[in-house]
């Protein structure tokens, strides 16, 4: 970190806030440089788990995929396409052979039911004149209901009842399982402790220089690294994500992709199939070198302090001089 890296770094971020002036960035005096390392250790747990639900959309076809066409498959015999490994992602599939055919259960089969704003009569009172076809004040004939008393009713237009939002109309309803895939990345994030006047959480939105990497279906705890809260963060971490994807389940297989484990449990066969197992899932685990420099710096005969972190150079700082309004927060 040079002077004119740090002076710029500065500039490039007060052009950036809409109520700080530039002045000072581009006049100020640095005083001293001091350029400061911290380690920040990932482990980033990649799972795949799978549920299965029955739901139903409305009967527009006549093609039913059924148990006549052959069994239903098991949700974890359904080969699908992975997405981008730890990145988050959810998808939804229809179990082929499971669909049935049931009459609609709101409308029971009807296509359309009785509206409830009028009770099916297509009419309701006239508000402005209360049915009395009459102007209480005016002694004539009401406007708003050319005298009837009474007027169409809105919600149905008039015809009494309403198409069936649930069959659309069509009076009965597909029925099939849906099986539902949902990929997570599970993150646990620690930072080699340090005295600076600077929130922590501020790192996690910077990139590091990595130092170290490690892939693989299981990962194990690092040992002997120069930092020893490093290696006892790795150890938690593991510990706590073991628990949380292996507790109720054995190892079934392991091979570099792909991690199953069953559940002891039986499974229940209701509305809803939750598969916790076998669970599919890859780690990593990662050592980053966050770089930052706390500048001090001296502008209008007054001592100020800021900080360039991450590899991007990002800034942080309290107490700019040139501060036009009190509502902002500087990071």
């Amino acid at each position: 970190m040079t002077e004119d890296v740090a002076r710029n770094a500065l500039v490039s971020f007060v052009n950036s806030k809409c109520c700080y002036g530039n002045k000072a960035a581009g006049e100020l005096v640095i005083q001293d440089l001091r350029q400061l390392t911290l380690y920040r250790y990932r482990l980033e747990t990649f799972n795949e788990s799978r549920l299965s639900e029955w739901t139903f959309e409305p009967l527009t076809s006549n093609l039913v995929d059924g148990p006549q066409n052959g069994t239903s498959p098991r949700p974890w015999d359904i080969k699908v396409q992975t997405p981008p490994l730890f990145q988050d992602d959810t998808r939804k599939f229809r179990i082929p052979h499971s669909s049935l055919v049931k009459a609609c259960h709101k409308c029971h089969g009807h296509g359309r039911y009785k509206c409830s704003g009028c009770q099916g009569a297509g009419w309701m009172r006239c508000v402005s004149c209360s049915g009395t076809r009459q102007r209480r004040k005016q002694q004539r004939r009401c406007q708003m209901c050319s005298g009837t008393g009474r007027k169409r009713c809105s919600t149905c237009s008039g015809r009494g009842n309403k198409t069936c939002m649930t069959c659309q109309g069509e009076k009965k309803l597909l029925h099939f399982k849906q099986l539902i895939i949902t990929w997570k990345n599970n993150v646990f994030e620690f930072v080699s402790e340090h005295q600076l006047d600077f929130p922590g959480e501020l790192l996690s939105k910077v990139n590091g220089e990595n130092v170290f990497k490690d892939e693989n279906v299981l990962v194990y705890p690092i040992i002997d690294f120069p930092k020893p809260e490093i290696s006892l963060a790795s150890q938690r971490a593991i510990a706590e994500h073991n628990a949380a994807f292996t507790a109720s389940s054995r190892i079934l297989q392991q091979n570099k992709r792909s991690l199953q484990a069953r559940s002891g449990g039986k499974i229940q066969q209701s509305r809803q199939d939750k598969y916790s197992s076998p669970l599919k899932a890859l780690s990593r685990q990662t050592i980053e070198l966050i770089p930052i420099t706390e500048v001090h710096y001296q502008y209008a005969g007054k001592t100020y302090l800021y900080f360039i972190y991450g590899l991007e150079n990002k800034v942080y700082t309290l107490d700019y001089p040139e501060r036009y309004c009190c509502g902002c927060t500087i990071i």
